[in-house]
């Protein structure tokens, strides 16, 4: 079980979310629902990721970019 990075751009406060774009290049962007106060689009960024990839909320942790809308997360396959 090895640690993968995946790199996210994040669209808080969307009516088009919760729902995760792949774009031509592999780029993943997350539209969630949730506004960008008190980390609750953070929160919503790794339960949509999670979502998407099969996998448990705790396999996924948020490691750079809590205040940005590009955020880079830590996936335990």
């Amino acid at each position: 079980m090895s640690p993968h990075t995946v790199t996210c751009t994040i669209k808080p406060g969307s009516r088009k979310g919760p729902v995760v774009e792949v774009g031509d290049d592999g780029t993943l962007t997350l539209f969630v629902r949730e506004p960008a106060t008190e980390g609750r689009a953070n929160t919503a960024a790794v339960a949509l990721l999670a979502a998407h990839l099969g996998l448990p909320k705790s396999r996924v942790r948020l490691i750079a970019g809590r205040t940005s809308r590009l955020k880079r997360f830590t996936v335990d396959d």
